[in-house]
């Protein structure tokens, strides 16, 4: 039985006896009294033993000889429906919530102990009660999706949907977002949405919404401590600043890299301090300057895809340049060696590539400095073959904005010109 999930045998019967099922709350009294959601097992774990997660957020096992009684004091239909009574305060801004999935809307399969998608966004609205203290929530699922499988026609659906709503009255977005490919998609709404009036903030979690050290709810409740209590615009990223809970970073959308593949703290700013540090309701600020260099809305979220990120290394195969050509890609942007440098076994297709009409453009591997490609000789053979050095953008950011930017204009000269403009704070 599904309701049951992992349980069978005398466990089973006794659960079903007592018609309790997986994800009701429920109160065992054994010679202590446990309150908590009866979990699911897996599909291997014995036949007398029940599981429940405490409110604590740790799981306990019980042996099913040793209950009394177990009691059923809700379950999660009725839970759904008492929090589908929305309570609003018209004193407090209102802010949207896009869900687009990721590990801060989901939990645990017990079956496999794989994290998997679970929660909508009205799910992470109900789940951190303290952020209706601070701002009027409405809720929206555009996607439930670990962030490797977000494209960018997905960038483009979440920055049309936020155009949409900029007239409606809300005093900025909150958008839970896997963490993997956040800084991408941080990115491209940056370029997409340049002007917007209200922020944009992306958020995430390292640890699933039903672990004791989730970062989940610290992180959404910094967020929108962040869209109300300032009245800045841009596109941000709010996570841990450090392995601690007393801080949380917000991040300029186009200057930030996850560092780290799993501490709570894994994006950093990239040559600088973060834009803004909250510390509970306390907003301090270190960016001083506009995100937007022209705060006139202007909506572009247009994009064409045929753009490469190569990272050049010894050995690499200039012949990879030709399939790039041949495939009817319009850009490439290297990330080079240094201040900007690739091998001389590079040069016949760099000199190929800029021949066929393609896009020639170079950032650096090193995570901080500037692209300065007329310090070495290697460097001005370089410019000379037609490579455009991008100052200090983040990889990954020339990658995005040479997408959109490419969605925007096919003429060399337009897309050179809006690859060196500073739009949207992506030049430090």
């Amino acid at each position: 039985m599904s309701e049951l999930k992992g349980y069978k045998g005398k466990s089973l019967d006794y659960l079903t006896q007592k018609n309790v099922s997986v994800g009701d709350s429920v109160k065992v009294v054994s010679d202590l009294t446990y309150t908590g959601i009866l979990m699911p097992r897996y599909e291997t774990s014995d036949d007398s033993h029940v599981v429940l997660k405490l409110k604590s957020g740790y799981n306990v096992g019980i042996e099913l000889d040793e209950i009394k009684n177990i009691e059923k004091m809700s379950s999660p239909e009725e839970k759904r429906e008492m929090s589908n009574v929305k309570k609003t305060d018209s004193s407090l801004p209102k802010i949207l919530l896009l869900s687009t999935g990721g590990t801060i809307a989901s939990k645990v399969d017990y079956r496999t102990g794989a994290v998997t998608p679970a929660l909508t966004a009205s799910d992470l609205n109900d789940a951190v009660p303290e952020i209706a203290n601070i701002a009027n929530i409405d809720a929206e699922v555009l996607f439930s999706e670990y962030s490797e499988n977000l494209q960018p026609e997905h960038w483009i659906e979440t920055a049309k949907k936020i155009e949409s709503i900029v007239n409606l009255g809300y005093k900025g977005v909150i958008v839970a977002h896997g963490t993997d490919t956040m800084h991408y998609s941080s990115a491209f709404l940056s370029f997409a949405l340049s002007g917007l009036k209200i922020p944009v903030v992306f958020v995430g979690s390292q640890r699933s919404s039903d672990r004791p050290s989730s970062d989940a709810a610290l992180n959404l409740i910094a967020a929108t401590r962040f869209i109300t209590q300032t009245d800045v615009n841009g596109v941000y990223i709010a996570m841990h600043h450090n392995e601690s809970d007393d801080t949380i970073s917000c991040h300029l959308g186009t200057r930030v890299r996850k560092n780290h593949t799993s501490k709570r703290s894994a994006f950093d700013t990239v040559g600088n301090d973060p834009a803004f540090l909250i510390l509970d309701e306390k907003i301090i600020k270190n960016y001083t300057n506009e995100f937007f260099k022209d705060q006139t809305f202007n909506p572009r979220p247009n994009i064409d895809t045929r753009v490469a990120l190569v990272k050049y290394h010894p050995g690499y195969e200039p012949k990879q340049i030709d399939t790039l050509i041949d495939l009817g890609f319009k850009a490439i942007i290297f990330e080079g060696t240094g201040l900007g440098h690739v091998g001389k076994t590079m040069y016949n297709a760099v000199k190929k590539a800029s021949e066929h009409g393609l896009f020639l453009g170079m950032t650096s591997q090193c995570i901080d400095g500037r692209v300065r490609m007329t310090v070495y000789e290697s460097g001005r053979d370089l410019l000379e073959l037609g490579i455009i050095p991008l100052e200090n953008m983040i990889p990954e950011v020339a990658l995005v904005k040479t997408m959109w930017a490419l969605g925007n204009s096919d003429d060399n000269n337009d897309l050179k010109k809006l690859l060196l403009e500073n739009i949207a704070s992506e030049f430090s």
